[in-house]
């Protein structure tokens, strides 16, 4: 490749600073590039294509208000001033969040690496052997310490897992009550959204809020599970056997919340008969991040296992017999079972999960055990010292991390003069300070608190109460149960050792770092450095979500500042980043339906019309929030059928709430009668939910809010370029017009005045104000970086990309749906393209997938397979794929088709090639016997090579899904199972 000539440089000032530099590094493909790939579609300019694709009657008149466009360093200082607003203090709030270490291995190697936050979920396991063996790590880590039978990986957040813990316990016990028996002295947070998650389902949460209360409770028959929190959120400990076996006796579900470090010391739930156990593993390795992302976790009995929510990993076989990895039974189950399936959950935490679990890799049970006894151990000398100072009484005798004492009045003044010494506690109640320990925490810290409470007085002797303060954990929950046996917790504590490990696993899969991840739907596109810099910082990374107000001052502005820019972008009157994932956001902005409908006495309204073309998360999520999903038509073209959906309306016209669309369609086209759809929904007095999945293809050309949308959820691991993480973090924005701010999702305490009536409030959906906080700036410095112009840009370059494939590949493989067409020309596709796969079964007896795992052979991760048409293949290239990238996936593709034809035409047996044997491993390549007929460098696709690539050996064979559902194994395998 010959280098570009030198031209000459601009004198102009503001030329030179270059303010838009980004937008370059941002956007693969150069001008000289798009006038190539303008020419192969047929078009004489971007704009040309835009408008011949987006209907004009939505297409965007008006500039979006957004900053002028900034560079990376300038963006980057200015994001430092906003971290800067937040003031770190010490925490020792806790209540499910506290101050951890992450190892610098991890830190460096895992959360800012980008082989592991570019991957993808790993549906396609051939090329997903890494993480998933580090997801396998974590449900060993999970069942090992809650003494459970399996365990997923990943939730959302803790009190979202408590809150699906309640669906799953309600659907697989025999219990027939509608209440859910909980603690009171549960976390804050994991109440308030139960309560959110309850309503819509018919159910009630009941506290029990004293020993009376809970006995008295636990003798009804009203409830169908109970949920306790362990340790309780004010630090006490008890064995709850005899609980447990009063709440089996009722036929209903014990359900535990329950603290990972905390059970490497005493008794699991497991010994204690618990059916599901739920908790978060942020103490593990993941900063507080103000909330979020932190893998949360859970685990059940073996009975319950087919109906475990989210994503489970097990263990099968390759076509070779070796052990490999695979999503088992709950793969993408939205897609499935539709308005049936269990959970909405489509996003997990990845990424927060293999630092959890390579914390414990790290550690080993010894390691951890050691942090334990630690906190536990300044938590004993600090009560002590506490009660030695007489100020105080404790709450409860017995702790791990926390302890709660009674303040006789003093709580506010003695949290003022912990705040005026650098520290944060906890009020609780009335009357009483909570105050946590964490691995962060220090003697001097014990110090410091003391000279809190003493207020002048001598403090207490540290060396002396040492040796002599008494142990808080009670002696009969001490822990005998062995935990994290298998080898990999015992063998990789050296920084060597570690950083080896880390890398054979991400070395086995395929990420963005990689190559193009061609995934329709899930835009896959660059997470730039710049943009992941920042949510390492301390600033932003040490801070607790229930800080006091004036300490998140920088979130505050972080959240103000993407709300509006968010704003502009949809054309919705405002936005809530609560939601942590998009699946929670579709379930937010359906609850503002709900409400909004029920607050002007339209109750009855309760049915949700979802095209049949339609994301697996819309009726799923209906369905979670009570709607009754009547499924409409699509054309032939893949469009919604207005003629059907005009008929649903006035069918349901009394009970109509809303519609769900995704815009682009799900097809990947621009409908062009979408205006009418929302008047006509309108009409008949429901409101129009626009799925913001594919709002790459609309940032800055159309806005949803402003062409007829009332709701819509935008995913920032998507258009925003938060990383997949592996399949998670996310963040799922709900934005609303203007008469439905009112039922965004609140936090107590916050905006009360903005709600329309107290009975119309909707109330927390995650653990956390600011849901997922700590990845917020990834998408703030993308829009500051790419301004106005630069986001259009990206717009019209997605759509470019994907036209582009789309020609190339016409006549290799057709294109199932295309535009109408404007203006006399041909019809285009949107942001993605789905290439038609079914007449091959016919002529060569090769499937979609057997195209998917051949591409791994050419270094390729599969696009989309099966979405939304079954035996076809679902490609979206994104902006940020360079030309030589989009030839180089073509050419493969080509390839491919190549090797179809010669099975088509009789060289190779349907049954024996290398699609159908695809993907070849290295070890298969190289054995002594090859039965195949054709060459081994066929079988490893070395022709078709650039060179200077380098090429990607999949790490194990095609991967027996049926096996693998009927031998469910979700733990680590013996080491001698993979040396076989």
């Amino acid at each position: 490749m010959s280098a570009a000539p030198i031209t000459a440089t601009p004198t102009d000032l503001s030329q030179l600073e270059n303010a838009g530099e980004f937008i370059a590094r941002h956007i693969g493909v150069t001008p000289d590039e798009e006038r190539q790939m303008l020419a192969v579609i047929g078009e004489p300019s971007r704009q040309a294509l835009i408008d011949a694709i987006v209907p004009r009657s939505i297409a965007r008149s008006d500039d979006m208000a957004l900053p002028p466009v900034a560079t990376e360093a300038a963006a980057l200082a200015e994001l430092k001033v906003i971290a800067g607003q937040n003031r770190l203090l010490k925490s020792f709030i806790g209540q499910g969040y506290y101050g951890c270490h992450t190892p610098g291995v991890i830190l460096r190697n895992v959360l800012e690496n980008p082989a592991w936050y570019t991957a993808y979920t790993p549906y396609q396991a051939e090329i997903s052997q890494g993480r998933m063996e580090a997801l396998v790590n974590f449900q060993t880590m999970v069942t090992d310490l809650t003494g459970m039978d399996i365990a997923n990986a990943s939730m959302l957040d803790e009190a979202t897992a408590a809150a699906e813990a309640m669906t799953l316990a309600r659907r697989s016990v025999k219990a027939k009550g509608s209440v859910i028996l909980v603690s009171g002295d549960a976390h804050p947070q994991t109440i308030e959204v139960m309560q959110t998650r309850a309503a819509p389902l018919g159910l009630t949460v009941k506290l029990a809020n004293s020993a009376e209360e809970w006995a008295a409770a636990v003798a009804a028959d009203d409830y169908f599970a109970a949920l306790i929190q362990y340790p309780s959120s004010s630090g006490w400990l008890t064995d709850w056997s005899s609980e447990v076996d009063k709440v089996h006796a009722k036929g209903a579900a014990a359900i535990f919340a329950a603290d990972l470090l905390a059970l490497t010391l005493v008794k699991s739930p497991g010994e204690m008969g618990a059916d599901i156990v739920v908790g978060s593993t942020q103490r593990l390795g993941m900063p507080m991040g103000a909330g979020g992302p932190h893998a949360a976790y859970m685990a059940c009995k073996d009975a319950f296992k087919r109906s475990l929510p989210g994503r489970l990993v097990g263990v099968s076989v390759d076509v070779h017999g070796k052990p490999a990895y695979r999503l088992a039974l709950q793969t993408r189950e939205q897609h499935i079972r539709r308005e049936k399936a269990t959970s909405n959950i489509c996003t997990a935490q990845v990424l927060p999960a293999v630092v959890a679990s390579m914390y414990a890799v790290y550690h080993g049970p010894q390691g951890l055990q050691r942090i334990a006894q630690r906190v536990a151990r300044l938590t004993s000398i600090f009560t002590a010292g506490v009660k030695q100072l007489g100020l105080a009484t404790t709450h409860h005798a017995s702790a791990f991390d926390t302890v709660c004492f009674k303040t006789d009045g003093a709580t506010d003044s003695i949290a003022a003069r912990a705040v005026q010494a650098g520290a944060n506690l906890r009020k609780a109640w009335q009357d009483y300070l909570c105050v946590s320990f964490d691995e962060t925490h220090t003697r001097a810290d014990v110090e410091l608190l003391w000279s809190v409470f003493a207020n002048g007085q001598p403090l207490p002797d540290f060396a002396a109460l040492e040796g002599t303060a008494p142990d808080l954990l009670p002696t009969e929950l001490r822990r005998t149960s062995a935990y994290l046996t298998h080898p990999v917790f015992n063998s990789h504590h050296s920084e060597t050792g570690m950083l080896r490990y880390i890398r054979q696993l991400s070395d086995k899969d395929l990420a963005l770092d990689r190559s193009m991840i061609p995934l329709g739907s899930c835009t896959m596109k660059l997470n730039a450095t710049s943009e992941m810099i920042p949510i390492t910082w301390p600033e932003f990374a040490n801070v607790h979500p229930f800080a006091p107000a004036d300490q998140q001052q920088g979130y505050a502005e972080l959240d103000s500042q993407l709300r509006r820019w968010l704003s502009t972008i949809t054309g919705y009157a405002d936005v809530s980043l609560q939601p942590n994932a998009g699946s929670q956001g579709e379930y937010a902005g359906l609850l503002a339906i709900k409400a909004w409908h029920a607050a002007r006495g339209d109750a009855q309204r309760d049915v949700c019309l979802i095209p049949s073309s339609a994301h697996g998360t819309n009726p799923a999520s209906a369905q979670m929030v009570g709607l009754k999903v009547v499924v409409t038509k699509c054309d032939e073209r893949g469009n919604v059928d207005l003629d059907d959906l005009r008929a649903r309306c006035e069918q349901y016209r009394d009970q109509l709430a809303c519609v769900m669309i995704t815009y682009p369609s799900t097809h990947g086209v621009f409908e062009t009668q979408v205006k009418e759809l929302c008047q006509i929904v309108h009409q008949h007095g429901g409101r129009v939910y626009v799925d913001g999945a594919n709002m790459n293809a609309l940032v800055g050309v159309a806005a949803p809010g402003a062409f007829g949308g009332d709701v819509s959820h935008l995913n920032l691991h998507k258009t925003f370029c938060i990383p997949h993480g592996g399949g998670g973090p996310g963040v799922g924005p709900v934005c609303v017009v203007q008469d439905l701010v009112p039922y965004l999702p609140t936090w107590p305490g916050q905006g009360d005045e903005a709600q329309a009536t107290p009975a119309g409030r909707v109330g927390p959906v995650s653990a956390a104000p600011y849901g997922n906080a700590s990845v917020l700036p990834i998408s703030w410095m993308y829009i500051r970086m790419m301004g106005a112009a630069g986001l259009k840009h990206a717009t019209e370059t997605a759509i470019l990309s994907a036209n582009y494939i789309s020609k190339r590949l016409a006549e290799h493989y057709p294109t199932l749906y295309a535009s109408e067409g404007q203006n006399g020309r041909p019809g285009h596709v949107a942001h993605e393209c789905i290439l038609d796969l079914r007449g091959l079964k016919d002529t060569s007896g090769v499937m979609a997938e057997d195209v998917a795992k051949r591409l791994a052979d050419y270094g390729f991760h599969a696009p989309t397979l099966s979405f939304p048409v079954a035996n076809t293949l679902m490609v979206e290239p994104t902006e940020s794929e360079t030309l030589q990238e989009l030839d180089r996936f073509i050419d493969a593709m080509i390839a491919i088709r190549q090797e179809i034809r010669r099975i088509e035409q009789g060289e190779w047996p349907q049954d024996d090639n290398p699609l159908k044997n695809a993907p070849h491993t290295a070890e298969s390549l190289m054995a002594a016997d090859w039965p195949h007929p054709y060459p081994r460098d066929v079988g490893a696709a070395l022709a078709q090579r650039l060179p200077g690539s380098v090429k990607y050996w999949p790490p194990v064979g095609r991967v027996d899904n049926v096996y693998g559902d009927r031998n469910l194994f979700c733990s680590c395998l013996p080491v001698e199972d993979f040396a076989a």
